[in-house]
């Protein structure tokens, strides 16, 4: 795995001595490519999965009349859980820039919107910035968090890769329209129209275990986003933030949002470039899919 960190190297080495063995062909081997892919998604969603097990759990079992607020409990174990996933080698600190970055344009967007009533937080806690508990930016750090995890759990590499002050200026534009749209026109179709033209030709190769997967890079931007819109129901049911459609009781979060999150994926593609620079496919893998493990010749 590129920059992998020393847990990872060591997670990867025990799982291929484990699979050493598995068949190369056939139903198994299948099912082998399709469990590794399983379990390194998994562990790519971590931050996030952990943070929402924390959310379901306040939701569940955080005692009303508790001295510490419910959104400041959340605000501390976010914290915690970043801190942890640095100590103990989750996150390298060339990630975290990134991840940070996450978090600040995440909040930024998160100030203007709950000013516009777009959705709203509870009013309880300290730990806030105006109406907007700090524990909302860590939700945008565990997309951040995704992200950079999984380009290099699975080596991502594309093919005709648009050039990344073209995915800039469009990230850019796509970020504006979320503040814009309230006072002028929403151009997110056409900002729609126009991640298909700049991103329609890219193809991301992926390798799981022993064979590289090709997927068009805006299918991938589809099913990231549909992983995001069912972690937004959890986060919502859970009461971490609230819709105005919400208010007087909970419903499952409108289709509509998951062009939203498409869009946001752009935006953190262009925050992982930053840190990982897009690579074309090896030549030597140009023509074939399978791949030998690591360490085999």
């Amino acid at each position: 795995m590129r920059s992998s960190t020393p847990v990872e190297r060591r997670i990867d080495e025990r799982a291929r001595r484990f699979l050493a063995a598995a068949p190369a062909n056939g139903a198994k081997a299948k099912l082998t490519e399709f469990t590794v892919f399983g379990l390194k998604q998994g562990w790519a969603c971590i931050f996030g999965a952990a943070l929402l097990a924390v959310l379901m759990a306040a939701r569940l079992w955080y005692p009303d009349g508790a001295g510490l607020a419910r959104n400041d409990f959340l605000t501390v174990a976010a914290v915690v859980i970043q801190i942890l996933m640095v100590a103990f080698k989750l996150e390298t600190l060339r990630e975290l820039r990134v991840i940070v970055l996450f978090h600040l344009v995440g909040t930024v967007m998160e100030l203007f919107k709950t000013d516009m009533g777009s959705w709203s937080y509870g009013a309880e806690g300290v730990l806030r910035i105006g109406a907007v508990p700090l524990f909302s930016g860590f939700m945008y750090a565990a997309v951040g968090s995704y992200m950079v995890r999984v380009y290099r759990l699975f080596d991502l590499r594309f093919a005709a890769y648009p050039r990344r002050w073209v995915t800039a200026v469009l990230a850019a534009a796509i970020y504006a329209n979320f503040f814009t749209h309230h006072y002028i026109w929403d151009l997110r179709r056409v900002l729609l129209a126009a991640v298909v033209l700049i991103f329609g030709a890219c193809v991301m190769h992926f390798r799981v275990f022993r064979r590289e997967f090709r997927m068009p890079l805006v299918v991938s931007f589809l099913l990231v986003a549909l992983f995001i819109w069912l972690a937004e129901n959890i986060a919502t049911w859970s009461g971490a933030w609230l819709y105005p459609s919400q208010v007087d009781g909970w419903h499952p979060v409108g289709l509509e949002k998951l062009v939203a999150w498409f869009l946001l994926m752009i935006i953190s593609v262009v925050l992982v470039a930053w840190v990982y620079k897009p690579r074309p496919p090896e030549p030597e893998k140009a023509g074939r899919r399978e791949v030998r493990p690591a360490g085999h010749r």
